[in-house]
C-alpha cells in the first residue's frame, strides 16, 4: 500500500517544528513546501521532512491532509489559489493564530474538501526552520475549530496527530471564541511588550533591567509582518480587550495621582488574589 502524505506548507517555525514531530507519524510521508531555496535547502540537510519541494501543483493533488503554516494573509491567498487543487475527500487544516478570519476564508473550498481550523498554543520568540525543533508541542494546547460538516475521520485523526506530538489535550471551540481568548492572552501581552519598549527611558536602562522586566519584554523582538496580520485580521476582539487593560490602567494611575494607598491596595489585593486563583491547580480546558 502506499504511503499516505501530508503535506505542510510553509516551513518556518511551526511548520518546520511540525514537520520535525510528525516524521514517523502511522503511514504518512511528511513532505514540506516552501518557496525560500535557503528555507529548503536547510530543510534537506537537517532532515526536517521526508522530503521537500518548490512545487505545491506537485503535491497537494495528491495530499491526503494538507497543513497550511503561513502567514495568516498567505493562508487565506492559499486557500483561494488552490481551491480546486485539492484532494477531494482529503483535510485541509492550517496552525493560524486567528481562527475567524481563517474559517471565513475556508468556505471557498469546495464541499468535498474538509477543513478544520487549528492552533497550536506553542512557539518561541524565535522565526524560521533553523529554530524549528519537533519537542515544541509537548505539553500545548491543540485548539481546534472545526466546521459543522467536519467529519468524524478527519476530527480522529486531529487526535492521533495531536497525541503523536506530545499535546497535552484538544479543545474545539469556536472561531470567536478562540480570538477573543488569543486577544487577550497573546496578542494583548505583545502589544504592551511592544509598548513598554517605546518607551524614552528604555536605552538609559540598559544593564539594569531585572527579571521582570525581561519576562515583560520577552516577545517584543517579534515578527512585525506575522504580527502586523495576526493584530489587523483580529481587530475587533483585540480593540475590545486593549479597551479593558486601558481602563485598568486608568484606574491604578487614578490611585496614585490622587494618593490614595487605601484605594490602591485594595486594587492590589483584588489583582494579586486573582492571579492566585488562576494559579490554583484544577481544570484547565477551554470552554
Amino acid at each position: 500500500m502506499d504511503k499516505k502524505t501530508i503535506v505542510i506548507v510553509g516551513l518556518g517555525l511551526i511548520g518546520g517544528s511540525l514537520a520535525i514531530a510528525l516524521r514517523g507519524f502511522e503511514d504518512y510521508e511528511i513532505v514540506g513546501v516552501d518557496v525560500s531555496e535557503p528555507t529548503l535547502r536547510f530543510a534537506r540537510e537537517h532532515g526536517v521532512a521526508d522530503w521537500v519541494t518548490d512545487d505545491p501543483e506537485a503535491v497537494i493533488p495528491q495530499a491526503d491532509v494538507t497543513i497550511l503554516a503561513l502567514h495568516p494573509k498567505g493562508i487565506v491567498r492559499y486557500l483561494e489559489q488552490f481551491k480546486d487543487r485539492f484532494q477531494p475527500g482529503s483535510l485541509v487544516t492550517d496552525v493560524c493564530g486567528v481562527k475567524t478570519a481563517v474559517m471565513e476564508a475556508a468556505k471557498c473550498l469546495p464541499p468535498e474538501v474538509d477543513f478544520i481550523g487549528c492552533h497550536p498554543m506553542a512557539g518561541t520568540e524565535f522565526s524560521g526552520v533553523e529554530h524549528a525543533f519537533g519537542e515544541m508541542f509537548r505539553g500545548s494546547h491543540l485548539l481546534l475549530t472545526p466546521r459543522p460538516e467536519s467529519t468524524k475521520e478527519h476530527l480522529d485523526f486531529m487526535a492521533r496527530m495531536a497525541d503523536y506530538l506530545g499535546c497535552r489535550d484538544v479543545c474545539p471551540t469556536t472561531p470567536e471564541a478562540h480570538d477573543a481568548m488569543i486577544a487577550y492572552t497573546s496578542q494583548m501581552m505583545h502589544i504592551i511588550a511592544v509598548s513598554v519598549c517605546d518607551d524614552e527611558k528604555l536605552f538609559e536602562c540598559r544593564g539594569f533591567e531585572g527579571s521582570s522586566f525581561r519576562g515583560c519584554t520577552r516577545v517584543a523582538a517579534l515578527d512585525v509582518g506575522l504580527w502586523t496580520q495576526l493584530f489587523s485580521m483580529n481587530r475587533p476582539a483585540l480593540v475590545e480587550a486593549l479597551d479593558r487593560l486601558e481602563a485598568n490602567l486608568q484606574s491604578y494611575r487614578q490611585a496614585l495621582a490622587d494618593g490614595d494607598d487605601q484605594a490602591l491596595a485594595k486594587k492590589l489585593t483584588w489583582s494579586a488574589d486573582r492571579k492566585r486563583q488562576m494559579d490554583l491547580p484544577g481544570p484547565d480546558l477551554l470552554q
